[in-house]
């Protein structure tokens, strides 16, 4: 699936939720997300090399973790992202393949994160990275073969702005 995905650092989140429960919306329960990212030999950021993300989210702690797999590629001269997630059901098992297909592992990322599901094809998240406490609203949409990858930026750079956020960031998390 293609995405455009942008994010933000934010300054006040109590406003920003405040401003989004004043227009209805409100975002859903935190659950934690651990990320682990390989990358292939050779990797250089800002290159389209594709990343490999082991993830682990937790909902509930009564309630088992979930597994899955993501190939993500940033492809730069677009902007767009293209993501493919699939369940696992073995963790230790997928981590061997990753590096016996060449992959090291770059970095780690955990956070908690809520969402809010604005349409169909949009989704607004608000991430508060573990090691740094920071928070961060990021906005994805999953484009159609037809949408213009850089109208969607533009869109989702508006919304941002619209809820006074304007710190725009143009890296991963595990670059930061």
């Amino acid at each position: 699936m293609r995405k455009v995905i942008v994010k933000c650092k934010v300054h006040d989140r109590d406003r920003l939720e405040k401003r989004l429960e004043d227009v209805g919306l409100e975002f859903s329960p935190v659950y934690w997300q651990h990320n682990r990212i390989y990358v292939p030999r050779g990797y250089k950021g800002r290159s389209n090399y594709p990343r490999l993300i082991m993830r682990t989210e937790m909902h509930a702690v009564d309630e088992p973790p979930v597994y899955t797999f993501s190939l993500r590629r940033h492809i730069e001269d677009s902007g767009v992202d293209i993501v493919e997630v699939t369940p696992v059901t073995d963790y230790e098992g997928m981590v061997n393949i990753i590096l016996q297909l060449g992959f090291k592992q770059f970095g780690e990322v955990s956070r908690r994160r809520q969402e809010l599901k604005i349409s169909e094809h949009s989704i607004f998240y608000l991430d508060t990275l573990d090691d740094t406490n920071v928070t961060y609203a990021k906005l994805e949409t999953i484009l159609s073969e037809k949408d213009s990858p850089l109208n969607a930026k533009a869109d989702l750079i508006s919304t941002l702005r619209s809820f006074g956020e304007t710190d725009v960031i143009e890296r991963s998390y595990f670059e930061l």
